[in-house]
């Protein structure tokens, strides 16, 4: 039995939980989001005082067989569903970092322009969802309510200049580790 599967996800006050056969949505402050549950996979909204004394409901999710499969995705789906209820009631954040002399970026409507050490300009076109601030030319926080897209979109841009070795210049994530490599030796 899943130690992660087996807890129920608790729906807090202002958020809106509905099952359409094997579809959930949640709806709350900051948006709105779905998500298809794999078939092996049972989906509940029930009270939360059966379990805890608490009041209020609860998403449970319990697998319908006992195949390998429905025991691997049952925990998967849960942190899905777990994952969209603190997307639409707190959001998500990623800080990336842009080292480098001359490096920098800068938003121009829906995309962002990076200088980049290149003799070209890179463009990023932001997808629908997400936010990108840039407090500094160097400092970028890509927000949104769907973790798997503020992920996807911080991995894209990280991807046009990835921090090299010896000196560190490239973008990285805040607080990201780099290990430094020695130069030549003469």
């Amino acid at each position: 039995m899943s130690r992660i599967g087996k807890n129920p996800v608790t729906i807090p006050e202002g958020v809106d939980v509905q099952l359409q056969g094997q579809i959930v949505k949640v709806k709350g402050k900051l948006g709105e989001l779905s998500l298809n549950v794999h078939d092996e996979i049972g989906v509940s909204i029930e009270d939360a005082e059966k379990d805890s004394g608490k009041k209020g409901k609860v998403v449970r999710l319990t697998p319908k067989t006992e195949t390998p499969t429905a025991r691997e995705i049952w925990p998967t789906m849960r942190t899905l569903v777990s994952n969209m209820v603190v997307g639409v009631t707190e959001g998500y954040k990623k800080k990336l970092e842009i080292h480098g002399v001359g490096f920098r970026a800068n938003l121009q409507g829906k995309d962002i322009v990076m200088t980049l050490g290149f003799s070209h300009e890179v463009r990023y076109t932001i997808p629908a969802g997400i936010k990108v601030d840039i407090e500094k030319q160097t400092e970028l926080t890509v927000s949104g309510i769907d973790k798997h897209l503020v992920g996807q979109v911080s991995a894209e841009i990280r991807a046009h200049k990835k921090p090299e070795p010896y000196k560190g210049k490239g973008i990285r994530y805040a607080g990201e580790y780099i290990a430094y490599k020695e130069g030549k030796k003469k």
